[in-house]
């Protein structure tokens, strides 16, 4: 009797590590998908600026924007941040007119994109594997 064996391994790896690519953009798009219904809106500038990007060195997916004001927006500012500034303050706006604040309040748009779906995020990753 002569048994044969082939070895599979490599083209099982390959398929398991594309399965795991796809995924991830899966993943990601659907957390953008979030992120933007959650955002606030004033000239849409930021929900605009929100994406994702699958790393595949880690192999994972960021979710978030370059937007230069997107941090104060998500996690708020002055006595609102944790830390934040405990005193009002004065700033001048555009047009010339003086106003007196205490911050703004977070309003989180990116967390509960990622974190309030993880179910949904690991039905994905387990459809995507079981093929």
């Amino acid at each position: 009797m002569q048994i044969e064996i082939t070895d599979n391994s490599e083209k099982v790896k390959e398929e398991f590590e594309a399965a795991v690519m796809r995924a991830l953009e899966t993943c990601g798009l659907v957390a953008e998908g979030h992120a933007k219904k959650l955002c606030p809106v004033d000239t849409g500038n930021l929900r605009g600026s929100i994406s994702h990007t699958v790393d595949e060195a880690e192999p994972a997916v960021y979710v978030g924007t370059n937007s230069e004001y997107a941090a104060y927006v998500e996690l708020g500012t002055g006595k609102y941040y944790p830390g934040g500034r405990p005193t009002p303050w004065v700033y001048q706006d555009a047009k010339g007119n003086w106003h007196l604040t205490h911050g703004q309040r977070a309003n989180p748009y990116l967390k509960p994109a990622v974190a309030d779906h993880a179910e949904e995020y690991r039905k994905i990753i387990e459809s995507e594997l079981k093929g």
